[in-house]
């Protein structure tokens, strides 16, 4: 049996992060970590080495652009998809500039084919 992919969710949110822990467990991912900050973030994927992370924008008192630069930098086949409840008018440059696979609207990850961003699950 092929093992299915691991992600650590990254939100200061914990309704949010359950809420995407159950939607990506349902779809064939492993959800090996949660973090709600830029410190526990950086931990979790040091520690579980994922194959994709979710990470939010908007990270609480934390930049999740910055977490997710750090996190590239060192890891550049890390396979990140932003996330946020706010709309970004230009979410590619967001991408492009901090090193993410993509950027999803949190409303709309449970219709969004996960595989354009991360391996299938």
């Amino acid at each position: 049996m092929e093992a299915r992919p691991q992600v650590v969710i990254v939100d200061d949110q914990p309704v949010f992060r359950e809420a995407a822990r159950q939607l990506l467990a349902a779809r064939g991912y492993d959800v090996v970590a949660e973090a709600g900050s830029a410190e526990s973030a950086v931990d979790a994927v040091e520690r579980h080495d994922p194959h994709a992370v979710l990470l939010d924008v908007r990270l609480g008192g934390d930049d999740g652009l910055a977490v997710c630069s750090a996190l590239t930098d060192v890891k550049p086949d890390l396979a990140v998809l932003l996330a946020s409840d706010a709309e970004y008018g230009d979410s590619e440059e967001l991408v492009a500039r901090c090193g993410a696979r993509g950027f999803v609207r949190k409303s709309h990850l449970h219709h969004t084919d996960l595989g354009q961003f991360w391996p299938r699950g």
